[in-house]
């Protein structure tokens, strides 16, 4: 069963969920199933479907990838301070929220009932960058069908890329093979406290008509 969500409000509500996931809630496999088959209709590039998904429900394992997170997010911790000092950037406001909203998940990340890394089914070092679009725009659209999915049926989702930091340890924790697999992300599934959010605020669109 899904939410009566129209077009427009599945997409302009589906949120980068972190505060509001339901920790100690299960999620059926069967939801996080019909969810990788609606994101199996995404576009690919000639129909490649480049894609394969792990998706992690033992608690042990969970533990593991997000000791692997917190380690990744700490070194990007470190790059990040050592930019702001250099830039004199102002970390209150909009960015401050959403790194307290980031650091709420990476405490609390062992505790998601479910992890989902979508794979690339090669790896891109030394492509270009035609290559690297056409790979990319093959898989993010399947990524994004996915929290579309799952949104509509009550989860919420995040999509987070700081463990590729340390993308090796992750591959051999989850048994990818490194050497021919590509990790695109890592996204935390479950139940959401509640199922109303609101549309972003947003900057205006950048159109330019010629």
């Amino acid at each position: 069963m899904t939410l009566p969500l129209t077009p427009d409000e599945l997409l302009t509500t589906t949120r980068a969920v972190r505060r509001r996931l339901d920790l100690d809630r299960p999620v059926d496999r069967h939801l996080v199933e019909e969810a990788i088959a609606v994101a199996a209709q995404a576009p690919s590039g000639g129909n490649f479907q480049p894609w394969s998904w792990v998706v992690v429900d033992n608690a042990n394992t969970r533990g593991e990838l997000a000791r692997i997170y917190r380690a990744a997010a700490a070194d990007y911790a470190q790059m990040q301070s050592a930019r702001r000092r250099a830039e004199a950037t102002d970390p209150a406001g909009a960015e401050g929220r959403i790194n307290a909203s980031a650091t709420y998940l990476n405490e609390h990340l062992h505790q998601v009932p479910v992890l989902v890394v979508p794979c690339l089914g090669l790896r891109t070092e030394g492509l270009p960058t035609f290559a690297l679009a056409s790979l990319w725009g093959s898989v993010l659209p399947a990524v994004w069908s996915f929290m579309l999915a799952a949104r509509a049926r009550g989860l919420g989702t995040s999509f987070t890329t700081v463990h590729l930091l340390h993308e090796a340890e992750a591959a051999a924790l989850l048994g990818i093979d490194h050497t021919k697999v590509t990790q695109a992300g890592l996204i935390p599934l479950a139940h959401t406290v509640g199922t109303t959010f609101k549309p972003a605020v947003r900057r205006p669109p950048a159109v330019r008509w010629i």
